[in-house]
């Protein structure tokens, strides 16, 4: 004889609720707790709670099997309690419940895609901006006095570090960087030819452009275009290996064995920056004079022998020294803001992510205002 129909229907799980006192609810659970039961929503607690509810206690003697369905149950109740005030004693459930219910709220709700925040005005923004730079200052000025003892423990013989790791990064922020340093060059010549053709010709005076593409690239373009392009290059990469290392534990490894991480890791790739973009800037100034004769003999019928000469008259070694300096200085700012947001970077992936984009603003803003202040010393001083 078949069961009656109800029978069938009937669920495998249990679910009673007693008022134990004023302040109290006890929940029993028994029976198979299980997905492919149909487990009841959270809701259906709702029912039972009452004015002053403090505390939810569990009791799970006769509970049988259960899956992911019981701690995802719970886990609702959890919230529920969080949000109406009251809290959930959870030492009647299995253990295993119990530590996936704490796993499932260790890590904090991510938010929707999608359901962006509306997002701050201009006075939110800069007062975030001014805060954060102000909460940074100290850590900068302590990173720059630690290289500045760094350079002192070099040249006084006493830094630790390898040779062949100053040769690496010099490959590396060098020559490798040649192939975009020669195409913005010769772009950022083309254009500076153009635009000083276009209102010299007004008065005939287009052989004028040889000098205003020389002394603009040797003296301003040149070692600031570098300085960007390394910035965004290079810099990067500094923060990322060292956001790298950070995340690895490399860095404690570092104290842990008494190894300064300036020494180590900061000083090569400062030397190598401080050493190679002022060559660079030389390279990029060359190819950008080389942009300008082209457009001089190809479009304003200027003579390349009249070009190279006018080119020479107009540069002195005042031009290649405030050229050169720039470059250096440039370098030494971008090596600075990569590998100190690389040493300031968090313990996760995303932390890598965000010291490279750091390491690129930071870079160029220092670039920027360096340019601004030498441009005006030397004004001044007539060179």
């Amino acid at each position: 004889m078949n069961p009656p129909a109800a029978a069938e229907s009937r669920p495998a799980w249990r679910l009673a609720t007693r008022r134990v006192s004023d302040q109290e609810l006890e929940v029993t659970l028994s029976g198979r707790w299980c997905l492919s039961e149909q487990l009841p929503p959270v809701h259906e607690l709702e029912k039972a709670f009452f004015e002053g509810l403090t505390t939810l206690r569990v009791v799970a003697t006769e509970l049988g099997e259960w899956d992911t369905g019981l701690p995802a149950f719970f886990a609702g109740v959890v919230k529920m309690g969080a949000e109406r005030g009251f809290s959930v004693e959870q030492q009647g459930l299995p253990e295993g419940v119990q530590r996936l219910i704490t796993m499932a709220f260790a890590v904090p709700e991510q938010a929707v895609a999608g359901r962006r925040a509306r997002p701050a005005g201009l006075l939110d923004r800069v007062g975030t901006a001014t805060l954060e730079f102000v909460r940074t200052a100290p850590e900068m000025i302590r990173f720059l006095g630690e290289i500045t003892l760094s350079f002192g423990r070099l040249l006084t013989g006493r830094a630790r570090f390898r040779l062949n790791d100053l040769w690496v990064e010099i490959e590396e922020v060098g020559p490798r960087a040649l192939g975009i340093v020669s195409v913005i060059s010769f772009l950022v010549g083309l254009i500076l030819a153009y635009l000083g053709a276009d209102q010299l010709k007004m008065v005939g005076a287009q052989i004028f452009i040889a000098d205003l593409v020389a002394i603009g690239m040797v003296r301003e373009v040149g070692a600031l275009m570098t300085g960007i392009i390394i910035a965004g290059r290079t810099g990067a990469a500094f923060a990322a290996q060292l956001g790298t290392m950070q995340v690895n534990e490399e860095m404690d490894a570092f104290r842990t064995l008494g190894i300064s991480q300036i020494d180590f890791l900061v000083l090569p790739r400062m030397l190598a920056l401080m050493l190679m973009v002022p060559l660079l800037t030389l390279y990029a100034s060359f190819v950008g004079m080389l942009a300008g004769l082209l457009v001089s003999a190809t479009i304003f019928d200027i003579g390349m022998f009249e070009y190279y000469t006018e080119t020479l008259r107009a540069l002195t070694l005042n031009h290649f020294f405030v050229g050169l300096s720039k470059g250096t200085v440039y370098g030494a700012m971008v090596a600075f803001s990569g590998c100190l947001r690389g040493i300031q970077c968090g313990r996760n992936a995303e932390a890598v992510g965000r010291a490279a984009t750091s390491a690129v603003v930071t870079g160029i803003l220092l670039i920027t205002i360096t340019a601004s202040f030498m441009t005006i010393i030397y004004y001044r001083l007539g060179i």
